[in-house]
């Protein structure tokens, strides 16, 4: 079965002075594979630490951990 998703990445400034982040959207459609793993896929080759919530009905929040860099990928089902 086939879901569509909107995706919204955010990409945290290290700068402890600077809140500004990086924000990209997208839209996917994804099968069966799933959430987790389309997540670890996301990043190849990368050593990633990778933590899931549940951000209520339709909405998947991972909070990714790539070499100190954080990113937050937030996925809300159309």
């Amino acid at each position: 079965m086939i879901r569509e998703y909107e995706l919204t990445r955010e990409i945290f400034n290290k700068c402890s002075g600077n809140q500004m982040r990086d924000v990209f959207l997208e839209e996917l459609e994804l099968d069966d594979l799933g959430l987790d793993e389309f997540v670890k896929n996301y990043f190849p080759g990368k050593s990633v630490s990778i933590t899931r919530s549940d951000g209520g009905p339709g909405v998947a929040v991972f909070d990714v951990d790539i070499s100190e860099q954080r990113q937050r990928l937030t996925f809300c089902e159309i």
